[in-house]
């Protein structure tokens, strides 16, 4: 059957070989579709805030530097004091009273060590870590996301060329059998209105072409806009009847990004929880300083200091409303990971019926289209004896149409729910790996 020949190798005849394949497009759509740029970008906004995190331990060196210039009393005898060029005339009254205008600069370097933060830090450092590993996780599962719809953008745009193709079919089909009908009203063998009903049906055709230009187009365009390319003219590759490469997802199981990502987001909130329950803890911190004050470079004083402190909160309200809510932060994310377990499951489920589901009814849409094509051939040869009406031949194209259609859509569905099946499971799509 010529027909179906020919759209078991597309790919072929219809298609050079050296033209985009599927695993390209979804290729370019991972490297140059600006929202997966962007993601890109939030994944690694999200690493750098987790390094910050992880940098809460070390040391902080404070530097300060100043110049002043005054005669408050109290100012005027420190900064004297400061400078070590106090003397006996200083504790005069007068002078400490109203002292002259004193100048002087300097500065000073502080180096702050928290020492104990009722395991704050270390949960922050790795309630940072988890939220960047689960962003990575998202990352990827937007990219099997995109994928997917790279494979339905692709092989829409094959169903509509085939579909094309099969118009022109149809349409040399009509114009040979007006031939055969016109010839047959010029001998006073059919009437006119035989004419005119296959020409009406002729326009049918053309109709359809011109809807089916539009798909094409349409799926065209939006495989551009998933691969960053804008409309994608050349020809594509990758054969619909092909089977994906790589093992059958319905027996290969992968890794999904949104359970991955659930499963960081939840243990995240959970040390994001013991971080709100150490700002209730008491803290312990080291601070090392050295200062300096000059009247020139020449002349000044130096000081240094060390000190151990401890301060806590022994009650604070809205820190207390803020651990309370991060708990329950920490039990909804835990919950919503259960959630999104069960929710694949399901998916998986969903995805092989849907499989299955496909199959038969590719396996269905070739019987038919076998059969109408010689239904069709049957009251086309008992049209030409005049033993059969026109309008029963075009009932037959009519059904040679319709199961065309049902060929195309059921080789799509097939396709693409294997595809489906695929993002459900965490398997490759297409067999494509970044």
């Amino acid at each position: 059957m010529r027909t179906l020949a020919l759209l078991l190798t597309v790919g072929g005849g219809l298609l050079a070989q050296d033209g985009l394949t599927v695993a390209e497009a979804i290729r370019r759509a991972w490297k140059d579709q600006a929202g997966l740029k962007s993601g890109r970008a939030l994944a690694e906004s999200r690493r750098e805030e987790a390094s910050g995190q992880r940098d809460l331990r070390l040391p902080t060196l404070t530097l300060n530097a100043q110049g002043v210039r005054t005669d408050e009393p109290m100012m005027a005898f420190g900064m004297k004091l400061n400078q070590s060029r106090i003397t006996a005339m200083d504790f005069n009254p007068s002078s400490l009273n109203r002292p002259d205008p004193i100048a002087g600069f300097g500065g000073s370097a502080v180096l702050r060590q928290p020492l104990y933060t009722g395991g704050r830090l270390g949960a922050a450092r790795a309630a940072g870590d988890f939220s960047a590993q689960g962003e990575a996780a998202s990352q990827a599962r937007r990219e099997q996301e995109a994928a997917l719809a790279v494979v339905e953008a692709y092989f829409g745009a094959q169903v509509a060329e085939q579909a094309l193709v099969w118009v022109a079919d149809t349409r040399t089909w009509v114009q040979g059998l007006q031939a055969f009908v016109g010839a047959r009203v010029a001998q006073g063998l059919m009437l006119e209105a035989e004419l005119q009903r296959l020409k009406a049906f002729g326009a049918q055709v053309e109709a359809q072409g011109a809807e089916t230009t539009r798909q094409l187009r349409t799926a065209r365009s939006g495989l551009g806009l998933l691969t960053g390319t804008g409309p994608v003219e050349g020809p594509l590759a990758t054969p619909l009847s092909e089977a994906p490469a790589g093992p059958s997802a319905a027996s290969t199981s992968g890794s999904r990004g949104d359970l991955q990502a659930a499963e960081f987001q939840a243990k995240a909130a959970a040390q994001a929880a013991r971080a709100a329950k150490g700002s209730l803890l008491p803290e312990v911190g080291l601070e090392l300083g050295a200062g300096t004050l000059r009247q020139s470079w020449s002349q000044g004083g130096t000081w240094t200091w060390a000190a151990l402190g401890v301060s806590w909160k022994v009650f604070s309200a809205p820190d207390q409303s803020k651990a309370r809510a991060a708990r329950a932060q920490a039990r909804s994310a835990e919950e919503m990971w259960t959630f999104k377990r069960q929710q694949a499951q399901h998916e998986v489920r969903a995805a092989r019926e849907a499989v299955v589901a496909a199959e038969a009814r590719h396996a269905a849409a070739r019987e038919s289209l076998a059969a109408a094509t010689e239904s069709r051939r049957l009251r086309e040869a008992r049209h030409r004896e005049g033993l059969t009406p026109l309008t029963d031949v075009l009932d037959a194209e009519a059904a040679v149409q319709g199961a065309r259609t049902l060929l195309l859509q059921s080789l799509y569905d097939l396709r693409v729910s294997r595809a489906a099946l695929d993002l459900a499971t965490g398997a490759p799509i297409e067999g494509v790996t970044p």
